[in-house]
């Protein structure tokens, strides 16, 4: 098994709305860092995780004269979000991309916002770098992030009975579970607080409406399923095998409406503050 899943940005951006949606969510509860105004200076933001970097752009519209800067490891994703967004933005500030796995990624200097979207989920033991992260924030700086929390969906317990079966089970077997590393919301909620900071943890389902033929299937084929098609990706026969049968079990789990096929999707949202001195 490829120890890594190969992204692809444009897969990724197809539902690029419903998916920028809980950012927008977990953005609207972040309060404005308190030393840059203190201090005369503009705000340091990461964005741990960032991907093709359209919501990284989110932040430079919330903070103009930000100095932010969008950390991933995937070369395909680093390469859009360097394309399309990289450099200076209309309000003074930067938009800046690098590459850095969040496995152990160690900030350069102090922060006033951390925030992650969407990418933790594949992080064995985050959240064992909480410390770290907001150990570099400055006062009254704040580490945020959003995770799914949709394990337990037919999305992803009928990928798990497939990926099970005997004509599947050596040639995957446990590896597609590289996205399922996400924690209960009481206990981010307990890792967040014992760190001192002021932390508000919650859930939310959305019940996406999606569109067009086996929406479902194309929506996991950006974010779940990078791991089966990464591995299955030179075998044509095999991958075509495996995502018809995948694509049967989603339509009768999914079954499409006269509007759109009902797609659910909890995430799981943290918000911590650090005491200012």
């Amino acid at each position: 098994m490829n120890s890594a899943p190969i992204w692809d940005p444009r897969q990724y951006l197809r539902h690029s709305g419903h998916r920028a949606r809980p950012f927008l969510d977990l953005l609207a509860r972040i309060p404005d860092p308190a030393a840059p105004a203190a201090e005369g200076r503009p705000p340091r933001i990461a964005d741990l995780g960032c991907g093709p970097g359209n919501v990284t752009a989110l932040l430079a519209d919330r903070w103009p004269t930000a100095e932010i800067t969008g950390f991933d490891h995937s070369p395909e994703m680093l390469a859009l979000a360097e394309k399309e967004h990289a450099g200076p933005t209309p309000g003074g500030g930067r938009l800046d991309f690098r590459a850095a796995d969040a496995v152990d990624w160690t900030p350069d200097g102090p922060y006033d916002l951390i925030v992650s979207n969407a990418a933790l989920q594949w992080v064995p033991g985050h959240a064992g770098s909480f410390a770290r992260w907001t150990a570099a924030l400055t006062p009254g700086g704040t580490f945020a992030f959003q995770v799914p929390g949709n394990h337990g969906a037919p999305s992803h317990t009928l990928l798990g009975t497939l990926c099970g079966r005997p004509e599947w089970r050596d040639r995957i077997g446990e590896h597609w579970r590289g996205s399922a590393h996400v924690l209960a919301p009481a206990d981010y909620l307990e890792r967040l607080t014992g760190l001192d900071c002021a932390a508000e943890v919650w859930e939310t389902t959305y019940h996406q409406l999606l569109s067009g033929e086996d929406p479902v299937l194309d929506w996991v084929k950006g974010t779940t399923l990078r791991p089966v098609l990464t591995e299955l990706g030179d075998d044509e026969e095999a991958l075509g095998a495996f995502l018809g049968q995948y694509r049967d079990l989603l339509r009768e789990a999914y079954p499409p409406g006269p509007r759109g096929t009902v797609f659910p999707f909890r995430r799981i949202f943290a918000v911590a503050t650090k005491p200012v001195l």
